[in-house]
């Protein structure tokens, strides 16, 4: 018949019914169905020549075989539940209608630019081997809950080489993806490999609460210059192996609110990501490196586990940030990054300036000159130390008052206790010990106590160290209000 031979009863039962009965093969004995009378029908009909019509509705089969579909246009939506296909299901390059396989069991699935006009579902399936959908264009929804995928194979191998020195194993090889509806792969969702979506395009999101993606030493999902339009990896989304967003592309929101990242040497790589709201808010401090260097988001929610790891900020441009904290956790959030970058303090800063909390703005300011301060050398780090032990580089000017109101007392009292000698006797002013401790001080200008009086001594010895203390004064007021206006 159709050029198979004699069909077994399972088949027989297939082929006989209505494009609109579902066949239900859990109840008999024989449930084997070749692939190849599968392709059949889909693509001829049961007489051989005119098109299926109704779609086809599989349950409990199991087909053997390789199901080809590679180039075919099949017309009508399709439907396997609980079927289990021994070989892999090649549809490269075909043209589908709505395609689900429920509850099934899959010798993986090549999908490469595969088109679906409608949805593309492997609910509850267990995928042992890839699933490939490589510049697969799918206009539906991808549904992916409860899906466990296992790679079986590793990707990159030099020939002849030993696989394990392959640089990663993938169970979802999906690169170029487009979907025009939303990627679903949430509560029980499991992976056994990472997740390849480089340049994919989620125009419907990507939603991934609740899924475990295991592949440690590896990357647990790749997503270079991948676009959509709001991405959820939370309420205990789970990667052992990194998340790589290199340049991705969120118009909404971002979140990775309760997820827990352990990828060891890199927990999340999002340099040069946009997104609309980024919520960095982790269960647990990931282990591995965060590195946001040259994100742009327009707000940033962090949390307690967020700010312990250790995390590249370098670059990072935000136009809020929100959390439950203050300023001595974001900064101390800033000083364990490697190294001195300016950025990130003046990012902050200029928030808080928006908000016109200006106060906490220099404060951050004049911790950047600290930070800043450990990279100079001697002479750079003395000039530093006097110039925010005396203006806190220009952003705590009163401190200068201060340190001039103590030696104008220091020098009003042991000058008043002293004895000093005129210049010209019978001359000048009456001596004054305040007034001529404030000439010692004031470098320009003067009171004529300087040039009337003068001591011998100790007093003496102070009063250098006054005229000293003064012109230093002068000169880190100057270079710390210049510094401040500056901004630097």
């Amino acid at each position: 018949m159709a050029g198979f031979g004699e069909l077994g009863a399972a088949e027989q039962r297939l082929w006989d019914a209505s494009p609109a009965d579902a066949v239900d093969l859990r109840d008999g004995e024989d449930r084997t169905v070749r692939a190849e009378v599968v392709a059949a029908l889909l693509l001829r009909g049961p007489d051989g020549a005119a098109a299926r019509v109704g779609g086809l509705r599989l349950t409990g089969a199991r087909i053997t075989g390789q199901l080809d579909l590679t180039g075919a246009a099949v017309a009508y939506p399709v439907t396997f539940t609980d079927c289990t296909f021994d070989r892999q299901v090649l549809l490269r390059g075909a043209t589908m209608r709505s395609t689900t396989f429920h509850a099934c069991r899959i010798a993986g699935l090549d999908g490469w630019l595969l088109r679906v006009d409608g949805n593309l579902c492997f609910e509850d399936s267990a995928v042992e081997g890839r699933l490939t959908l490589t510049r697969a264009h799918i206009t539906g929804e991808l549904r992916l809950s409860g899906a466990t995928l296992t790679a079986t194979e590793r990707v990159g191998a030099p020939a002849g080489g030993d696989p394990a020195c392959a640089p990663g194993v993938w169970a979802l090889w999906a690169g170029g993806l487009v979907m025009e509806g939303g990627c679903f792969a949430r509560k029980g969702f499991r992976s056994n490999g990472g997740l390849r979506l480089v340049g994919a395009r989620f125009g419907g999101g990507l939603f991934m609460e609740a899924a475990v993606l295991d592949n440690p030493g590896g990357d647990a999902l790749t997503g270079d210059d991948l676009s959509a339009s709001t991405m959820i990896l939370t309420d205990g989304f789970t990667a052992r192996g990194a998340v790589r967003l290199p340049g991705a592309a969120v118009r909404s929101r971002l979140s990775l609110d309760g997820a827990r990242l352990d990828g060891n040497a890199a927990a999340l790589d999002a340099t040069r990501l946009t997104a609309g709201d980024l919520h960095l808010t982790p269960a647990a401090p990931p282990n591995g490196t965060v590195d946001l260097r040259e994100a742009q988001v327009a707000v940033l929610h962090d949390n307690e586990a967020a700010r312990a790891a250790d995390t590249r900020l370098d670059g990072l441009g935000y136009t809020s940030v929100q959390g439950a904290t203050g300023l001595r956790e974001r900064l101390a959030w800033i000083e364990r990054g490697p190294g001195y970058t300016p950025q990130p303090y003046e990012q902050l800063a200029a928030w808080y300036r928006r908000i016109g909390h200006d106060d906490d703005a220099r404060r951050v300011l004049l911790a950047k000159q600290r930070r800043r301060r450990r990279t100079l050398g001697p002479l750079g780090r003395a000039w530093g130390h006097l110039l925010d032990a005396t203006v806190g580089y220009g952003y705590r000017p009163w401190q200068a008052a201060l340190w001039l109101l103590v030696l104008t007392a220091v020098g009003t009292t042991a000058f008043a206790e002293g004895r000093p000698t005129a210049a010209q006797p019978g001359q000048g002013a009456p001596f004054n010990a305040l007034v001529y401790t404030l000439d010692l001080l004031v470098p320009i200008g003067g009171f004529g106590q300087r040039t009337a009086w003068y001591f011998t001594g100790l007093h003496q010895w102070l009063g250098y160290g006054l005229i000293a203390s003064g012109w230093l004064l002068t000169t880190a007021v100057l270079a710390g209000v210049s510094r401040g206006l500056n901004r630097t």
